[in-house]
C-alpha cells in the first residue's frame, strides 16, 4: 500500500541405511510377471502431456460466490511506534489475525497457501519525486509483507495514539489482500495484463483495479474482526482515504468507497473490481 527427538531420529537415519545395505547387497533377481498378464495396458501416455494451464477469469472468479468469513476474536499486542520490534510483533500477529479470517475462504476454493511472513524495513523504496510513499508492500516471490517504518512513522505523527492500531491493522488487511489475490491466480494474470497493456492508461486502470480491490479486501477484514466496529472503518478512512487522490491507487472517495464495500456486502463479490463502472475506479 503506498501511503527431543535426536535419539529417535539418528535410529531412523540407522534403520533407513541398512535397509539400503540390504537392499544394494542382496541377491537380484529379474521380477516374474504374471503369465497371461500384459503390463502395457496399464500405461497411460497421456499422462506424460504437461497440464493444461488454469485459466483465470477476474471477472467471473470462483472467489466472489464465496461468503464474507465469519467474526473472529484478534488478539493484537500494543505497539509502540517508535520500537522496530514492537512493529514486527504488531503485524505478526496482525499477520496471524488475518490468516484466521481468510482461511474458511481459502478452503472453500480448495486452496492452501503459504503463510506470510512479516519484515520491516528502515529503507523506503520510493524514488525522490514519487507522488506519495509507501507504506507497506507485498512480495510475491517469498510470501512476504514489508512495514516501511520511516513511513509510517511519519503518517503515524497525525494519527492519535488511540486509533493508531486500528489504522495499521487496515494497512496490514490492504497488503494480506493481495496476498488473497496471488493465492487465488488474480494478482500473477494483472501483472501479465499490466506488462501487455497497449498504453500508460490501459497498465493504470489494470493495476488501479488491483489496488482498489486490495482495499476491498481490507474492508472484509475488518468486517470480520470482532472487536471492530463502524466507528473503527470511519477512522481508516478519515487517516487513509480522506486525502489526495492518487493515480495508482484511485480517488480518495473511490478508495473509501471500496473500502465501505468490502466492510459492507454479504460475499467476496462486492470486491470485485475488474467488473466495475469506470467512474468506480478512477
Amino acid at each position: 500500500m503506498v501511503f527431543g527427538a535426536v535419539t529417535a531420529g539418528a535410529v531412523a537415519v540407522t534403520a533407513m541405511a541398512a535397509s539400503v545395505l540390504m537392499v544394494v547387497n542382496g541377491p537380484r533377481e529379474d521380477p516374474s510377471p504374471v503369465p497371461g498378464t500384459d503390463l502395457s495396458t496399464h500405461y497411460d501416455e497421456d499422462l506424460l502431456d504437461r497440464p493444461v494451464p488454469m485459466e483465470i477469469d477476474l471477472v467471473e472468479h470462483p472467489l466472489y460466490d464465496a461468503p464474507m468469513p465469519e467474526a473472529v476474536d484478534c488478539d493484537l499486542p500494543s505497539l509502540e511506534t517508535s520500537s522496530d520490534e514492537s512493529w514486527l510483533e504488531f503485524s505478526t500477529a496482525a499477520g496471524e489475525c488475518l490468516d484466521t479470517v481468510w482461511a474458511p475462504v481459502m478452503e472453500d476454493l480448495g486452496l492452501h497457501p503459504e503463510p506470510v511472513e512479516f519484515e520491516v524495513s528502515t529503507d523506503s523504496p520510493d524514488a525522490d519525486n514519487a507522488d506519495g510513499y509507501t507504506l507497506a508492500y507485498y512480495e510475491i516471490d517469498h510470501h512476504r509483507i514489508t512495514v516501511v517504518l520511516p513511513n509510517v512513522r511519519e503518517l503515524g505523527e497525525n494519527v492519535p495514539d488511540s486509533e493508531q492500531e486500528m489504522v495499521w491493522l487496515a494497512l496490514m488487511g490492504h497488503e494480506y489482500g493481495h496476498h488473497v489475490q496471488y493465492a487465488t491466480g488474480i494478482l500473477p494474470v494483472t501483472h501479465d495484463l499490466r506488462r501487455d497493456a497497449e498504453n500508460d492508461s490501459e497498465e493504470l486502470d489494470t493495476l488501479r483495479r488491483t489496488e482498489l480491490q486490495a482495499e476491498c479486501m481490507a474492508g472484509v477484514a475488518l468486517g470480520s474482526i470482532a472487536e471492530v466496529g463502524s466507528g473503527d472503518l470511519e477512522t481508516v478512512n478519515e487517516h487513509f482515504n480522506s486525502g489526495g487522490d492518487l493515480e495508482t491507487h484511485g480517488r480518495a472517495t473511490n478508495r473509501a468507497f471500496w473500502l465501505e464495500q468490502g466492510w459492507a456486502q454479504d460475499t467476496v463479490g462486492g470486491c470485485n473490481t475488474y467488473e466495475a463502472e469506470q467512474r468506480r475506479v478512477t
